[in-house]
This record gives structure tokens, C-alpha cells and sequence, in this order.
């Protein structure tokens, strides 16, 4: 599960980082991460699909984070005890720690 994790978020870090600096034109004077590398790219990809170059970044974002909702949802299905376990054990220390809160407001009221 670990290599699955590490194959999978390594890529994707790659791909929204460059998402994200070269949509917003930081290029640190490389091309790669400059805007019309990235017009150039999202144009290449909307004449092959044969859609608008605009609507295609909206639609990558979204595809990664549905990608990163079922690889998450993958690795806590396969850890679901030691979630659960975890999930048990904040419940506990936040319920403890509200009635200690109520138990102490009501014994200082006059």
C-alpha cells in the first residue's frame, strides 16, 4: 500500500503544482512552468478532445481530487480498524473533555 500511495501522490503533487504555478504565471524563468507552455498544452489537449481550451482546467482539477477522494477512501477502507480505533478514541477525549467543561461551569455558578 505504501508503493500504491508513493506511485500515486508523486505524479499528482507534480500535476497540481504545475497546475497551480503555471496558471498563475510563476515560472521562475523556466518554460515549463510558464503561462504559454500551459495555453499550449491545455490548447493541444481541447483540440484533441474537441472542446474549449478554457473548460478544460476546471475539469483536470476536478479529476484530481475525485482521483484523491477514492485513493483516500481505498487506504482508510483497507486500515478501516486503526481508523475506527482513532475515530473512537477522539470522540472519547472530546466528550471527556466537554464534561469536565459543563461539570466545571455548573459548580461555579452562584
Amino acid at each position: 500500500m505504501r508503493w500504491f500511495l508513493t506511485l500515486w501522490f508523486a505524479p499528482m503533487s507534480f500535476l497540481a503544482l504545475w497546475l497551480g504555478l503555471a496558471s498563475h504565471d510563476l515560472n521562475f524563468g523556466m518554460l515549463f512552468f510558464s503561462r504559454a507552455l500551459y495555453d499550449h498544452v491545455f490548447g493541444l489537449y481541447a483540440a484533441a478532445l474537441g472542446v474549449a481550451p478554457e473548460t478544460l482546467p476546471p475539469l483536470v482539477v476536478r479529476a484530481l481530487i475525485l482521483d484523491s477522494l477514492i485513493v483516500v477512501s481505498v487506504f482508510a477502507f483497507r486500515r478501516r480498524r486503526a481508523v475506527g480505533a482513532w475515530f473512537s478514541a477522539v470522540r472519547q477525549r472530546n466528550s471527556r473533555s466537554s464534561a469536565s467543561n459543563r461539570t466545571a461551569s455548573l459548580s461555579s455558578a452562584p
